[in-house]
């Protein structure tokens, strides 16, 4: 329920070889080639774990990636910290809550520092853990990112910080040198793609794509 959609990287792999590396050129998904040369918005990909929190107007659940995933005990109760104290609930019903209405929040994030993945977990925040949100969905509709940054600040989370802007190439060429997280001592996993405009594809899924600097190392 409300899981959070695929974002594909940019090329096609070549399965058929030790780990399937990219077929440069081979877009991955025809809107990608068409729309490589438009100007992206380049956020910071953190390397976590997919977290939902989910608001029916009275209830605050926390999800994985998907409905079976595991979420580390450490930051589930990070999470029950920041989600679950009586002002904060409070704050989530003023903000969302409308009388007559279903309420259907969902803030999607990655929970990310301490012992998730590794060294690089640590090298983030040391000894604490955290959550990034990325999205916001109420009902089916996905907010803009203007509007998830006030949600973002409103509630005191921690938010994605524009990188860049260009091209999918430009990206390719950033993510190659490699560059600095803006979190501890941590070096960035990659960018997340957007164009600057949302746009949609023909099934009506979001147009949002990828680049890690292990790819193209």
């Amino acid at each position: 329920m409300n899981e959070y959609h695929k974002i594909n990287s940019v090329f096609k792999r070549d399965m058929s070889k030790p780990n399937k590396p990219f077929i440069v050129g081979d877009w991955a998904e025809s809107e990608f080639e068409f729309l490589q040369d438009c100007k992206w918005e380049w956020t910071e990909k953190v390397d976590g774990t997919n977290i939902r929190v989910m608001f029916d107007g009275e209830n605050v659940t926390f999800g994985g990636k998907t409905d079976n995933a595991q979420i580390p005990s450490h930051l589930v109760t990070k999470l029950q910290e920041m989600f679950l104290t009586l002002p904060t609930r409070q704050l989530l019903k003023e903000t969302f809550c409308r009388e007559g209405e279903d309420t259907k929040i969902c803030f999607y994030g990655e929970g990310f520092g301490n012992k998730i993945q590794g060294k690089v977990g640590t090298d983030y925040l040391m000894n604490n853990v955290d959550f990034y949100l990325f999205d916001i969905k109420i009902g089916d509709w996905w907010l803009k990112r203007e509007d998830v940054e006030e949600l973002g600040k409103k509630f005191g989370l921690l938010l994605p910080v524009v990188v860049g802007y260009g091209t999918i190439n430009e990206s390719i060429e950033l993510v190659k040198k490699g560059f600095d997280s803006r979190f501890g001592t941590a070096k960035a996993e990659g960018l997340v793609l957007r164009p600057t405009t949302e746009l949609y594809n023909r099934k009506g899924e979001r147009i949002i794509t990828k680049v890690k600097c292990r790819d193209f190392a």
